[in-house]
């Protein structure tokens, strides 16, 4: 057996809401063993002194697109990157997640085909380094939605139309919808990830926009639940999002033009929300230098619904939901920089300790692995993560990781800022 102890300065433990001095954590293997001012000390034991810093459960980050190596080449997915240079680059996100901190990421799907599900299996086998993956491998989406990204080869028809039949889960009809849900979960896929609705990136729909019918929705979610899966959906409006809550959806990604009866709703029906502030944040705190780097669609439909986001954003700030943490970084800065959306809610007014909650306790219960992560307690798993700044006043803190740790097994740790 291997021992080893970190003496911490300052502990959150993602189960009280404080930050508890001279704390220790004994670790046996990959398991923590026992957590206090003054822990056992068995022979042999590796004494880790992080007596400087700030020690927190290992971050999770809900809402990962990890499919591409530089946001600045999305445009290009459709046409001139293989399947196998997607799987190298949601290898790369996931490995400068952990070196960020963050031990688990959900990757919520993309629009071709990925490997991310081998990348996952790799991880978990050892033979690569990386943040602990739970994976929807593919979007469930219709021709010409948010989901599909040959939207910006319409023009060319031809191609468009060619290029549709490579994305196995794109299609219509119910019976397509719950065959689609069949193959992701005997695929291995953790959870069913649904486009919905349209959106701001993609540049020929609206966030308003309905794209599945509601015999598609409900043959998705009965298929899915009746085979034990969770259901998410990318999903935006009130009419959308009452829609699926009377459904039976499980949770809601950006949930971001809801009105305050819709989220009673959810909240009376224990439907979890990933609100993803980040990617709207230039345009709630009107950030003109952030917004240029958009395309001119994203940026017009920003300033167009800008009073419904600040608003919405209030509300669910304000509300009792379940709000989990993710980033969904496409645009500006890259899918692993996962500690910006921490900056997001500090800087939008949310208390510290539920920004650090979404970040752990919370986020391994949407992900179903609260029985092995998200908290600092005895017998779970040993994700551990530590900061050098402080976590409760500066919101660049979970962009600074000083020490990783995932299963007992030490990381290089790298600071986003540099």
């Amino acid at each position: 057996m291997k021992y080893q102890k970190l003496l911490c300065g300052q502990l959150y433990d993602g189960v009280e809401d404080r930050l508890q001095p001279h704390q220790e954590i004994l670790i046996q293997d990959d398991t923590i063993l026992e957590v206090g001012p003054h822990t056992a000390s068995p022979q042999g034991c590796r004494v880790i002194d992080l007596s400087h810093l700030t020690v927190t459960p290992g971050m999770i980050d809900a809402h990962v697109h990890a499919s591409f190596f530089d946001w600045r080449e999305i445009g290009k997915d459709a046409v001139y990157y293989s399947d196998g240079m997607r799987a190298l680059a949601a290898a790369e996100c996931a490995r400068r997640a952990l070196s960020g901190g963050f031990t688990t990421i959900r990757h919520v799907g993309w629009f071709r085909q990925d490997y991310s599900l081998d990348v996952k299996r790799a991880i978990q086998a050892g033979y690569i380094q990386g943040a602990r993956m739970v994976v929807a491998p593919h979007f469930l989406c219709a021709p010409g939605s948010h989901g599909d990204s040959t939207q910006s080869l319409g023009v060319n028809p031809a191609l468009s139309n060619f290029l549709e039949k490579q994305y196995p889960t794109m299609g219509s009809g119910a019976d397509f919808f719950r065959n689609a849900v069949r193959h992701e979960v005997k695929i291995g896929a953790d959870f069913i990830k649904i486009m919905a609705t349209g959106g701001f990136f993609t540049p020929n729909d609206s966030p308003e926009d309905i794209q599945l019918s509601d015999e598609e929705l409900r043959a998705i979610m009965e298929t899915a639940h009746a085979l034990h899966t969770t259901v998410t959906a990318h999903a935006y409006t009130s009419q959308l999002v009452s829609k699926l809550t009377e459904m039976g959806i499980d949770g809601i990604e950006h949930a971001s033009l809801v009105d305050r009866e819709t989220i009673l709703a959810m909240e009376k029906r224990d439907v979890y929300v990933v609100p993803t502030f980040c990617p709207y944040d230039e345009i709630v705190l009107l950030d003109e230098e952030k917004l240029a780097q958009k395309s001119p669609e994203f940026q017009r439909k920003l300033r167009y619904y800008r009073d419904r986001l600040v608003e919405s954003r209030r509300l669910l700030i304000d509300s009792n939901l379940r709000l989990g943490y993710g980033t969904d970084l496409v645009v500006g800065y890259q899918n692993y920089e996962c500690g910006r959306e921490y900056s997001a809610w500090l800087r939008n007014g949310v208390d510290p300790y539920r920004a650090l909650k979404a970040a752990t306790a919370e986020n391994a219960r949407i992900l179903g692995l609260e029985d092995q992560t998200g908290t600092i307690e005895p017998g779970k798993l040993a994700d551990v993560a530590a900061w050098s700044r402080d976590l409760l006043t500066d919101h660049t803190a979970l962009l600074d990781c000083a020490f990783v740790m995932k299963e007992g097994a030490e990381y290089p740790a790298h600071s986003m800022l540099d």
